[in-house]
Parts: C-alpha cells; sequence; structure tokens
C-alpha cells in the first residue's frame, strides 16, 4: 500500500530552530534530538509539507544571541524580565512590534536558507502547483504563515516585504491581544466568547489580506472578532488548527455556530494534535488514545463534510499523544482513521488534499 501524504495545517518548527539559534536550519536536514519534526522523521511518516508558523514568542524566551545581534531593541524592561527569564512560552504579555518584526524575518530568513541551501529537498511555496511539484519531487513543501500580527504595524506597510519573502497567510493573535483583535486566553472549561472583536486597524488587516491574497487563519481568536471577519473576508474562513468546543471546552476549540459558518464559506478546520484540546476534561494525558482525535474528526466531518477537514498538527509547538510521539509517528493516526472506516479517498482528503484545493481556489 502506497503511504499516505500529508500537507499539514500548521506547526512550529522555524520557531524552534530559531530558539535553538539553529538559523541555518541545518539540525533539521540532519535530524534534531527533541521536538516532532526534522527531514529524517518527514520522510518516514510521509509529511511532505504544509502551513509553516512563524510565531514570536515573549522577550524573555528569545535566545541570547538574538539580543547581541538587535542590542538596539534592548528596552530597561526587557533587561529587568530576562534577569527573571522563564521558559514559559505561554506569556501572554504584550510584545513590541520592532522586536517581534526582528524575529519572524530571522525565522523567514531560516525557510529560505533551507530552500536555498537545500534545493533538491525542500521548497518554498506560494501556490498549489508549487506545493504539487514540491511533493512529486520528494521536497518537503513550505508554505509561509505567521501566528500573531505583531510584527506589523497599523499601516500594513511590513506586509509588502513579507508578501515578497512568501508569506500567504496571517492569523492576526495568537492567545494575546494586539493592535488588530484579541485572542483566547487557555483556561478550561471555557468558550472563546470573551473580549472584544476587531480593531479598526484589524478591519484593514483583513481588506488588505483579501486583496492580496493572503489566507487569514481564525485559530486562536476570540469569537467577535471571528464573526467579524466572517462578514467581512470574502475568502472561505480557515481555522488551521483547531478542535470541536463540543468534544473540549477549550476557549481555543470552535463552537458549533463557528463550525457552521465556516462551512458555510467553504472553509476548511485543520485537527489541532494538542492533547489538552483533545480531552473532554482538558487534561494533557499523554497516553490520550488516537480515537479521540477521530472522535473529533467525525464531528468536524458531520458539519463541514469530506471536504472542509484537515490536518493541523501544531507540531513543536504542543503536547501530544505517545500514539503519534512526532511526525514520524502520523502513519498511526492514518490507520486509526481506517479502523474507523475511513476510505482512501477520504483518508486522502483530510491528510493533503483538502489543503492543498483551497489553497488552489484561492492563492491559485
Amino acid at each position: 500500500m502506497t503511504q499516505t501524504s500529508v500537507f499539514d495545517g500548521h506547526n512550529d518548527l522555524l520557531l524552534a530552530l530559531w530558539r535553538s539559534d539553529d538559523l541555518e536550519g541545518s539540525s533539521f536536514i540532519s535530524g534534531r534530538d527533541t521536538g516532532h519534526i526534522d527531514l529524517p522523521r518527514c520522510k518516514t511518516g510521509k509529511l511532505d509539507g504544509g502551513f509553516f508558523a512563524m510565531f514570536v514568542p515573549a522577550a524573555t524566551i528569545a535566545p541570547d544571541s538574538f539580543w547581541k545581534r538587535h542590542p538596539e531593541l534592548i528596552t530597561d524592561d526587557i533587561k529587568k524580565n530576562k534577569q527573571t527569564r522563564s521558559d514559559n512560552l505561554l506569556n501572554t504579555a504584550t510584545i513590541s512590534q520592532a522586536y517581534a518584526y526582528a524575529a519572524t524575518i530571522e525565522m523567514i530568513d531560516i525557510a529560505h536558507k533551507l530552500a536555498k541551501q537545500h534545493s533538491d529537498k525542500v521548497q518554498l511555496c506560494t501556490n498549489s502547483n508549487e506545493i504539487k511539484r514540491s511533493i512529486e519531487a520528494d521536497k518537503i513543501a513550505i508554505l509561509l504563515h505567521i501566528e500573531g500580527a505583531e510584527a506589523i504595524s497599523a499601516d500594513l506597510h511590513e506586509l509588502e516585504l513579507l508578501y515578497s519573502k512568501g508569506l500567504r497567510s496571517i492569523g492576526p493573535v495568537w492567545s494575546r491581544k494586539n493592535i488588530f483583535a484579541e485572542g483566547v486566553d487557555f483556561s478550561f472549561p471555557s468558550t472563546p466568547d470573551q473580549g472584544g472583536g476587531l480593531t479598526q486597524a484589524g478591519k484593514e488587516l483583513v481588506r488588505f489580506c483579501n486583496e492580496k491574497q493572503i489566507l487569514i487563519d481564525l485559530s486562536h481568536l476570540n469569537e467577535a472578532g471571528f464573526w467579524e471577519i466572517a462578514n467581512i473576508s470574502d475568502m472561505p474562513l480557515i481555522a488551521t488548527h483547531s478542535n470541536v468546543h463540543e468534544l473540549c471546552p477549550s476557549p481555543r476549540n470552535l463552537t458549533a455556530s463557528q463550525l457552521a459558518a465556516i462551512a458555510e464559506s467553504n472553509g476548511i478546520v485543520g485537527l489541532n494534535f494538542g492533547i489538552g484540546f483533545l480531552h473532554l476534561e482538558g487534561k494533557r494525558d499523554r497516553l490520550l488514545p488516537l480515537d479521540t482525535m477521530c472522535r473529533h474528526l467525525d464531528a468536524l466531518l458531520e458539519v463541514l463534510g469530506e471536504d472542509g477537514v484537515a490536518l493541523g498538527s501544531d507540531f513543536d509547538g504542543i503536547q501530544i499523544s505517545d500514539h503519534i510521539r512526532d511526525c514520524a509517528g502520523l502513519p498511526n493516526l492514518i490507520t486509526a482513521m481506517r479502523k474507523k472506516g475511513y476510505d482512501d479517498i477520504l483518508i486522502n482528503k483530510i491528510c493533503s488534499q483538502n489543503w492543498i484545493q483551497l489553497i488552489k481556489n484561492t492563492l491559485g
């Protein structure tokens, strides 16, 4: 049986490489001792590409080498906070645009160096044809995505450069407030109905993305912002890495009405592998059975249909079940789908074809 190809909706590899000072991405090629993604494990699990996110964590999490490269960005607050450094990525304190932009550029440059120095193994893609050609050539297809738009100022002028560097997808917020919108917190149980809607700058961001054909990711966004984007945007609604709120009442997950709106727009939801966003009680159970993931897939399929469900693993950004462990374990999830009665046509749609078709419909 031919191994099933996976094009995934979300991973944080570029952040992981940046935090480990691997600005050339060499450990991705040779193999990493930690994390969820590298080239050898991609080959084992048939992870052929996906949305590669650039997420900027709290300034205290930035590697010391970053501040040596950018001493002009060090403020008194950063000096003070670095003395009480915490490795908690879930720091929801606001970050400066200058820091976020510099870090984002460094992450996007990692992707470009990988594609240039290992052109036989990695390809940056901006449309569906490039993705298909990359996969056919046995390369990893990278579609660049921003998770939280702090790198962009209110006049949006940074977007032109980022677009020229290949950016084709933006999540306006991570789980912290910025000048565009508000994200949800990580409380449990809770709902995404928390906080206000888009700012005026946020509405302009949505319109700009529509004009430039940049995908807008609704994951991490609160409910007020969700509905405003649904009313403004003329593109399909997508949540690259979110699950079903009815089955796991995390505010990161989508309510029945949100899922219905995504379905009506011919959009897509990518299943998040994070155990805390899957377990009914929000438990971080490393032995979470894969059948739990399939229950979320079943619920998504019931509302969105076979063309509206995909994968959005959140590899390198979340804790996942030991039954998958990393991207080499993707075949285990596919086996679980088959045990649930999913046929090869449906499995291929969920694992890769739905994302690629949506990209074809929106980006070309």
